[in-house]
């Protein structure tokens, strides 16, 4: 194994035998053998699962790896193998380091243990000497927030207390790998806090390997996501691309579930529209005459819109975006957009069959595919609704006061559904519609900075 590579898995499969009744498991243990002595065929009395498949991946040193897919797919099975607490059926599992993990809630914990000797126990399991654990102890205490029951049997504790206690001590076993199964979502906030910031110094040094449900964490925690489905690897790409992938996918099996029809188009792994791949603008376009002068916060060059030129989409397409633009108060598309600028963001797209209850909406996201902020037309029109005829054009306008926004790239995602609120169906959702980069800001924290009317500050002195 390269010495950059911290986990390689090669042609892994994890094979279950399922048995339909108890009594099949002894038939097995026995009749298979006499039928062979027999000379006649064996019988097999299970039927055969395959929780993974022929799973390649690498992970690179000091890199985090998000794992996403549906229950069932083999996300858990997957890391039980990476541990070693599950022997594959075939296949190799290579890992350079020591492994903390957070598995399954509870495992490794003896529920007749309190705290205290739980804590002893998986230390020692994690290789710390008994010098080191003690030194640790405190910190690890510490942590968890579980002072007052730190005595008590871990039987009697929740989930939460649980998690606390398996995240302290993995926190402080001087881990090579951190692998997490799902294991923050039971937390409350604080501590779901207290865990990120974790992550994020562990990230400097270590590798990560982390499955999770919430895909705004993978998009924001992860370098890269596997998407595995029914215990294949169906995409191998960059967080955000994976996710977008995934997501997509999702909506259409439940739209299909309901009768709907939904395409979803074809996913171009490893090739997500940047700022860099559109062309260069003329300087001698009128548009970049835009004054600086007194200006401060945030300068984001625009990219327009080009249909060839866009991430993935998905939809029924029963109506199609056929244009994203951002506008200037004069309905001027624009070149150069300040924080704190008013801009109208409109979409406009075909009608291709009848259509009722239609909904407009946009997310700007950051470059990880983080949603920053977005809206739609719901609320604005419900009584009154949108239809369309086959071959109308139609289009939407959202004006809003542009935020400021740190140094980076940033896209907008379009998108035009029917339904409501909480039950709709993606007609057409375009990745990537619309590209900004911010080369120049005065936003040197948080994701999004907010156009300041007046800064005062004022002393009163002493009398």
């Amino acid at each position: 194994m390269c010495s950059d590579t911290v986990i390689r898995v090669a042609g892994l499969s994890k094979r279950y035998e399922i048995y339909r009744q108890p009594s099949d498991r002894l038939k097995q243990m026995l009749l298979p053998r006499l039928q062979g002595l027999f000379g006649r065929p064996r019988r097999e009395y299970f039927r055969e699962f395959w929780a993974l498949r022929d799973v390649d991946f690498e992970v690179g040193r000091g890199e985090t790896v998000g794992i996403i897919g549906q229950n069932g797919s083999g996300k858990s099975t997957l890391l039980q193998l990476v541990c070693g607490t599950l022997r594959p059926s075939s296949g190799q599992v290579s890992v350079h380091g020591r492994i903390a993990a957070l598995l399954e809630l509870g495992a490794g914990f003896n529920p007749e243990f309190s705290g205290r000797e739980n804590i002893q126990l998986s230390g020692l399991l994690y290789g710390l000497d008994a010098a080191t654990l003690a030194r640790r102890f405190d910190d690890i205490v510490s942590f968890s927030g579980i002072e007052t029951f730190i005595d008590q049997p871990v039987k009697t504790y929740s989930s939460g207390m649980y998690v606390r206690l398996a995240f302290a001590i993995a926190a402080h076993v001087d881990a090579d790998v951190l692998i997490i199964d799902e294991a923050l979502s039971v937390g409350d906030v604080r501590f779901t806090q207290k865990c990120m910031r974790f992550l994020r110094e562990f990230q400097r040094h270590g590798t990560l390997l982390f499955v999770s449900h919430d895909t705004a964490a993978v998009t924001g925690l992860c370098d890269r996501a596997l998407w595995l489905h029914q215990g294949r690897v169906r995409v191998d790409a960059d967080a955000k691309q994976a996710v977008e992938a995934y997501l997509a996918e999702q909506h259409a099996l439940v739209r299909s579930e309901l009768g709907g029809q939904v395409r979803v188009g074809q996913v171009r792994v490893g090739q997500a529209r940047k700022a860099t791949d559109t062309p260069a603008r003329d300087p001698a376009d009128p548009r970049w005459s835009k004054s600086r002068e007194g200006r401060l916060g945030s300068l984001a060059e625009v990219f327009p819109f080009h249909p060839d030129a866009t991430g993935s989409e998905f939809g029924e397409q029963g109506a199609v975006i056929d244009g994203v633009a951002v506008l200037d108060r004069d309905g001027t598309p624009v070149a150069m957009v300040d924080g704190g600028d008013i801009v109208t963001l409109r979409i406009a797209g075909q009608a291709r069959r009848p259509l009722r209850d239609l909904i407009f909406g946009f997310y700007l996201k950051d470059r990880l595919g983080q949603r920053l902020f977005g809206d739609n037309s719901y609320l604005t029109y419900r009584e009154q609704g949108i239809a369309a005829e086959p071959g109308e054009q139609l289009h939407c306008d959202f004006s809003f006061r542009m935020p400021l926004l740190p140094r980076g790239d940033y896209s907008i995602d379009a998108a035009i559904a029917t339904g409501t609120q909480l039950d709709h169906t993606q007609q057409h959702w375009l990745h990537d519609a619309v590209i900004l980069r911010v080369n120049e800001s005065t936003v040197a924290h948080g994701l999004v900075g907010i156009p300041m009317l007046d800064i005062r500050c004022s002393r009163q002195e002493r009398s």
